[in-house]
C-alpha cells in the first residue's frame, strides 16, 4: 500500500550521506533523484521506499509530532545494526533495540532520530 515516505530536510547534503550509509545496511539504494532537492531509496524495484526532500514552499522543514517512519527488516541483528549505525552517523537515540509490547510480543524494535530530528525505527517480527 505505501509507495514511499518523504522526510523534509534542511541539511540536504548531510541527510543524503546519512541515508546512503544507513540504508545500505539493509541493501537499499537510490532509485529516484532530483538534483539538490529530492532523493528516494528502496531495497528493490516496486517496493516501499524512504525519501528526503527540501520543502517545495521554500520554508524550513519541520519534524511532525507523532510522525515516524518504520523500517521493516528480517532480523533482530539488523535492527541492532541499523540503530547502532544511525547513532554512529550522528542520529539520536529514541529507544534502544529490544522487545516491545510485553513479554509475549514478537515485536522487536530500535528507535532513533535522523540529523533533522525525524523519528524512525527499525523493527522485525520474530
Amino acid at each position: 500500500m505505501i509507495g514511499y515516505v518523504t522526510l523534509g530536510t534542511n541539511k540536504f547534503k548531510e541527510a543524503a550521506g546519512f541515508y546512503d550509509d544507513l540504508l545500505s545496511v539493509i541493501g537499499a539504494t537510490r532509485f529516484m533523484e532530483m538534483p539538490d532537492h529530492f532523493i528516494a531509496w528502496s531495497c528493490a524495484p516496486n517496493t516501499p521506499g524512504v525519501s528526503i526532500i527540501k520543502p517545495a514552499d521554500g520554508k524550513p522543514a519541520t519534524v511532525g509530532n507523532g510522525v515516524m517512519v518504520a523500517l521493516a527488516v528480517e532480523s533482530k541483528e539488523l535492527v541492532n545494526k541499523l540503530h547502532a549505525r544511525a547513532l554512529e552517523l550522528g542520529g539520536a537515540d529514541e529507544g534502544a533495540p529490544g522487545p516491545r509490547g510485553g513479554d509475549d510480543s514478537n515485536f522487536y524494535a530500535g528507535y532513533f532520530r535522523d540529523l533533522d530530528g525525524n523519528k524512525l525505527n527499525a523493527f522485525c517480527m520474530s
